[in-house]
């Protein structure tokens, strides 16, 4: 599978250390979680909580990579962690969060060396630690889930109301048919291959085919696929970008935008928050589950950091798991990590009852049937007209 590939291998999954550097990895995975579990206790016998004591001299500098979803909310933490001079080792802590593409990171990790200006890597799906892993690329050390946002399909509302939103429920290939199958509707998605909303959404449809004695009937997932594919974008931006500008008919009629597509929840937010962001979306949560993004705090090749660098990582987790730190997630439109609806970020991104946006998340698809979709997504490529 080239670059795109997933391990075989469970037991890859997560990390792609070397065998003599993984009691270390483990204990310093160990540590980050000690620390957070500890919270204010470890931070007043360390130094680490500020007293109102300005930051000179010195700091303990750490570099963030984070995907640009998600990259705001730590910016604002990283922020107030200057402003409030919070501490670490004695020294001020000053974070630099820089938004990167996770697929383009999981290609520059998968070679060696690691890029030393980055210690933490948030990706949007652990998906990209598994790569990496299987590629046996930069070690990666996945130590703790700092939010999640479900994959659904938005549709702006002249095409959610010709798919009865929001009173009637689909399951996921029922909802993909609904909005493929004609009636004007123009569906579109970011490429599998280059971004996990799209993979995950593409294996929920996949997953609900089997779970109806379907499994064996791959030439309707491949059909899929090469519908979509005429439709996919490069990226989870240039997806949102083929939206209408605004509700004029000469935008909603135009055959370059896309009238739904296939996103996470807090894209839907953001978007449906932001100034001039065109007609708001409406959201439909499938009836089987809704895949889900995780955002992993991870670090990059932790045998390399040094002790001032791994309890700066630990302090910046500590202060995005805490509570302050998940209120700021909240605000821009992420849920907590264990996927619990969050009744005013639903509403503002377009989610209204009896869609099941508070439905349990569905279980995530093995590291094999990700595999398997690729293949099928790259097949599909090859066979689907060019994009419209």
């Amino acid at each position: 599978m080239g670059r795109h590939s997933l391990p075989d291998d469970p037991a890859q999954r997560g990390t792609g250390s070397r065998p003599g550097a993984r009691r270390r990895t483990v204990l310093l995975a160990s540590g980050l979680l000690l620390a957070v579990a500890g919270g204010s206790v470890v931070a007043l016998r360390g130094d680490l909580l500020p007293f109102g004591k300005p930051c000179d001299g010195p700091s303990v500098r750490l570099g963030v990579a984070a995907s640009p979803d998600i990259a705001p909310a730590l910016q604002a933490v990283a922020r107030r962690a200057r402003e409030d001079a919070t501490r670490t080792d004695g020294r001020c802590l000053d974070v630099t969060v820089t938004p990167r593409a996770s697929h383009e990171l999981a290609d520059s990790f998968g070679q060696r060396p690691a890029d030393p200006e980055f210690q933490v890597w948030i990706p949007d799906s652990r998906l990209w630690v598994d790569r990496v892993g299987a590629e046996n690329g930069t070690p990666l050390t996945a130590a703790a889930t700092l939010a999640s946002s479900p994959v659904t399909l938005a549709a702006v509302p002249r095409a959610a109301r010709a798919l009865g939103w929001p009173g009637k429920t689909y399951d996921w290939t029922g909802l993909t048919q609904a909005a493929t199958s004609g009636g004007g509707i123009r569906l579109g998605l970011a490429d599998p291959a280059r971004s996990a909303t799209g993979l995950l959404a593409l294996s929920r449809t996949d997953a609900t085919r089997a779970q109806d004695g379907r499994k064996g009937d791959d030439t309707r997932t491949a059909a899929t696929a090469t519908l979509l594919h005429q439709r996919v974008a490069d990226g989870d931006d240039q997806a949102m970008a083929t939206l209408p500008r605004d509700g004029s008919g000469a935008e909603q009629d135009n055959p370059r935008r896309n009238q739904a597509l296939l996103l996470s929840e807090q894209a839907a937010y953001a978007h449906n928050t932001g100034a001039d962001g065109g007609p708001d979306l409406d959201l439909f949560y499938p009836s089987d589950g809704a895949a889900q993004l995780d955002y992993p705090y991870t670090l990059v090749d932790a045998e390399e950091l040094t002790p001032e660098q791994t309890r700066a990582a630990s302090r910046f987790m500590t202060l995005l798991v805490e509570t302050e730190g998940q209120h700021t997630l909240r605000a821009h439109g992420f849920r907590a990590a264990n996927g619990a609806a969050v009744p005013k970020v639903v509403e503002a991104a377009g989610g209204r009852a009896p869609q099941p946006y508070a439905a349990a998340p569905a279980d995530p698809p093995s590291v094999k049937q990700l595999q398997a979709l690729l293949g099928t997504w790259t097949v599909a490529a090859q066979a689907a007209p060019s994009p419209r």
